[in-house]
């Protein structure tokens, strides 16, 4: 089938983490009930981060716009409910640095009310793609398998690439999420819906759904769907993780390598989330945008495992209760998958685009042995599926050697954590490159600072040069018009006899009337008329 590989490949390194999908791989989607309130972050994608467009005691419907995209590389956000807007302020988010960020609380009304005007495309798979593209750009889809790309970005390839293959991620290879594989059980149909949309907004015809063999009730279900559609297939792969990373993926199914620094779409592939798929067919069919999502809430350290339909916004702590709240022996809690997720220090955070999953973990999942000197086994090496050399990034980022980093291709690391996973001296190799990666990046931010300043100090020094100069110039050029003016008098002194330049010539004398004008040498200034003294009298 076109650039699928008849026997698929298999990708350098990767490693066998424990499953406990069985703790949620047979719980069904439920809804959870509308929370009392929703904390929505304005920055829930790769890119830049929303502007509010709402003020507190605002009421906003559902699907309401509340954070406008910023750029190219941003995604629009959108009320997940209807309700008051109580504040603009920061809230702490699911992230590594503990750091706050802007949202929007939004207190419920209660009555979920659609904002009007909310339509679909009348026959999504006949549309024009660039109308595919602007439903997707307004519903601020963004992949929700946790890299939250923009996903109009992605399906807008640049106009030298050309896509010939859509691949379609329901791998799911974090050892605890099933919230793919239920989509794929529950949702097939419209998945296919969603597959066939956007292979018309791509323009292309061919599309493969990969799903590791762990999953064999989704298998039997997109094959069942994809039965009769002669563009759609189904691949089952080896479980190996991280086979969902979209280039270990690609290069699975296709023998293709995206080359370093570059993208999918330079192999002609384009890889999109199941989950996204999903929002991607309600946004072109129905023109709902993104504000709900499924996430699995899992871990031996949570009560009653679940996967749940959730309003983007809705806080960790409503989860948790809902699936019966956490075990006296949780040790840790976590924002996605335990291989790539973030430690949570608070569960007041909200669910974002990218949650995948939320799980508590006990002492038995969690490895909580000290970090010890590297004993150079190369493991990490082995294990490393971009072929990096961890345990020299890591050397690297401890003793601050950024200029490094570049010969050791930091920038390729998917941050997958098969090099931590089989580390003997459990040195948390992941931190360390997530540190080296922001202290880049904050090195990066600095340097074009810098050198604004300097093109504008340049700038500013060069004008004042170009005016000091122009002064200069007509300083001069007054000075050569005084000096052509002082010898030019002479000259016509000479050529006039003893006539001054500007005085009457005689006959102009001779006509000017007496007793009027400036005195003039010969010539008697009027004087005062004498009055009568008889008139006087």
């Amino acid at each position: 089938m076109g650039i699928v590989a008849e026997v698929l490949r298999k990708f350098h390194g990767g490693v066998h983490p424990r499953e406990y999908k069985n703790l949620t791989e047979n719980c069904a989607i439920e809804a959870l009930p509308l929370p009392k309130r929703l904390i929505v972050p304005l920055h829930q994608h790769m890119g830049r981060p929303c502007e509010p467009c709402v003020s507190p005691g605002a009421h906003v419907l559902k699907g309401s716009v509340i954070g406008i995209a910023q750029g190219f590389i941003s995604a629009q956000v959108h009320a997940p409910t209807s309700g008051t807007i109580r504040t603009i302020d920061e809230y702490p988010v699911a992230h590594p640095s503990g750091l706050t960020m802007l949202c929007a609380e939004l207190e419920p009304d209660g009555k979920d009310q659609w904002v009007d005007g909310l339509t679909g495309l009348p026959n999504p798979l006949e549309a024009d793609p660039k109308d595919i593209r602007r439903k997707i750009l307004e519903a601020g889809i963004v992949g929700m398998g946790g890299a939250t790309f923009p996903s109009h970005v992605k399906m807008s390839p640049p106009g030298d690439k050309k896509v010939e293959l859509l691949v379609i991620n329901g791998v799911e290879c974090e050892p605890y999420l099933t919230c793919d594989a239920r989509l794929m059980e529950e949702r097939s149909r419209d998945l296919v819906e969603g597959f066939k949309i956007m292979l018309r907004g791509l323009e292309t015809n061919q599309c493969v759904i990969g799903i590791e063999a762990n999953k064999p009730a989704a298998i039997r279900a997109m094959q069942a769907a994809v039965a009769n559609e002669s563009s759609l297939s189904v691949k089952v792969l080896p479980v190996m993780y991280p086979q969902g990373s979209e280039k270990q993926l690609i290069e699975v199914l296709t023998g293709r390598q995206v080359p370093s620094g570059g993208l999918p779409v330079d192999v002609g592939v384009v890889v999109h989330n199941v989950a996204t798929s999903l929002a991607i067919r309600d946004a072109v069919k129905f023109g709902r945008p993104l504000i709900a999502r499924v996430v699995t809430v899992s871990g031996l350290g949570i009560t009653n495992p679940r996967n749940l339909e959730v309003l983007l916004g809705t806080p960790v702590d409503d989860l948790i209760a809902h699936c019966g709240g956490l075990k006296p022996n949780h040790k840790k809690i976590i924002s996605g998958g335990p291989m790539m997720g973030v430690t949570l220090n608070t569960t007041r955070v909200p669910v974002v685009k990218g949650t995948s999953g939320i799980l508590a973990l006990t002492a038995e999942e969690v490895s909580e042995k000290r970090e010890s000197p590297c004993i150079r086994c190369g493991r990490c090496v082995q294990a490393c599926p971009m072929r990096l050399t961890p345990t020299e990034m890591a050397w690297g980022t401890r003793n601050a050697l950024w200029d490094k980093m570049g010969e050791y291709n930091l920038s390729d690391c998917i941050e997958c954590g098969s090099c931590s996973f089989v580390c003997p001296a459990h040195i948390p190799l992941v931190h360390y490159f997530r540190f080296a990666k922001m202290t880049l990046q904050a090195k990066d931010r600095e340097k074009k600072k810098n050198d604004l300043t300097k093109i504008r100090s340049k700038a500013k020094q060069e004008r004042i040069e170009l005016e000091k100069a122009e002064k200069e110039r007509k300083k001069a050029e007054m000075k050569a018009k005084m000096a052509a003016k002082k010898s030019a008098a002479p000259d016509a002194a000479a050529g006039s006899g003893t006539a001054n330049e500007g005085s009457p010539s005689p006959a102009e004398a001779a006509t000017r009337p007496q007793g009027k004008g400036p005195g003039k040498p010969g010539v008697k200034p009027p004087g005062k008329k004498k009055s009568d003294p008889a008139s006087e009298t």
